[in-house]
């Protein structure tokens, strides 16, 4: 059962959890195709002076027109609105940890101060979530350092639970996302949030603590890296909880540099099928450069202009 506590969000569940009569909707029928996209040079560095003529945009093998752009890190003086996510694994595993992390995670959302809103989803057993104004900043605090770790880890109905809040949302998405462990009292299963990820215009940054899973590392570090592969991010996984700081600030860095980009397709179906979609530099800026983003979208669905979570994946009992 997932209970959810937070009246500034809305999430679509029936009291009883994933199982009930109501299921969770997300929006597909957006006329602008929106990306979140990172540059980065030979050395790793991020290319930040780029315009938007020095994009290529492709959806599945056609040439597509880009019509909005926001520049990312200096040269971007009117970015895209900001919306913040984090979700905290705050687990009976995370007991020994649990000062340090989330100290780490207040250090981290206080860079933001220019953030439209902060959404905080804190998961065990059960997923909580609320969402924060800049001006409420101090509450949010309050909230991280009141978290006691206790019970178990469902991590893909947290993931869940916070897509469906920032599908009503404008502009850059971006969640971070920490745990310490594989998920062991989730609803959805693994392929499940993987499909949720892909419907969602949000870039996903999974940070793993793993240094105490054992055998089960290698397997856990292959789930998370897919999460955020899909979501156009990257996933951290520092040796130790102290390594914490340097890979926030990392993600920090990065999302500064993000560049924010839109089309209108040129394909009028509205099926509901997966795009690929392409973006690179053109020839002459492209020579050792690299372009991470999400790998495509869903096209809208005429039958309600939306896709509920049972039609993303048919394969389960909702």
């Amino acid at each position: 059962m997932i209970r959810l506590v937070g009246a500034a969000v809305s999430v679509v569940l029936a009291a009883g959890g994933l199982g009930g009569a109501q299921v969770r909707t997300f929006r597909t029928g957006i006329d602008l195709v929106s990306f979140s996209v990172t540059v980065t040079g030979k050395k790793g560095e991020f290319i930040t002076d780029l315009g938007q003529d020095d994009f290529e945009v492709h959806e599945d093998g056609v040439r597509q027109a880009v019509t909005y752009f926001r520049a990312g890190g200096p040269a971007g003086p009117d970015p895209a609105p900001l919306h913040l996510g984090a979700l905290l694994d705050i687990s009976g595993s995370m007991q020994e940890d649990m000062s340090l992390s989330r100290t780490a995670a207040i250090k981290f959302l206080k860079t933001f101060s220019d953030a439209e809103d902060m959404t905080l989803v804190d998961f065990d057993t059960e997923v909580r979530v609320a969402r924060y104004s800049p001006s409420d900043f101090p509450s949010l605090v309050e909230r991280i350092r009141s978290r006691k770790a206790d019970g178990n880890t469902a991590l893909y109905d947290a993931v869940a639970v916070y897509l469906d809040g920032a599908v009503r949302l404008s502009g850059r998405k971006i969640l971070l996302l920490y745990t310490d462990g594989g998920d062991n009292d989730s609803r959805i299963s693994f392929s499940d949030a993987l499909t949720l990820l892909r419907a969602a215009d949000v870039t996903v940054y999974a940070v793993g603590l793993l240094q105490h899973q054992g055998n089960a590392a290698l397997d856990l570090r292959l789930r998370l890296q897919q999460m955020a592969g899909q979501a156009g991010g990257q996933s951290f996984f520092p040796s130790s909880i102290k390594d914490l700081d340097g890979v926030y600030e990392m993600i920090r860095d990065e999302i500064r540099a993000q560049y924010s980009l839109g089309y209108l397709s040129t394909n009028p179906k509205q099926d509901g099928a997966w795009r690929k979609v392409s973006i690179r530099i053109a020839r002459d800026r492209a020579r050792n450069v690299k372009v991470r983003t999400r790998p495509g979208y869903f096209a809208p669905y005429s039958k309600t202009a939306t896709r509920s979570v049972s039609e993303l994946c048919p394969t389960r009992s909702w």
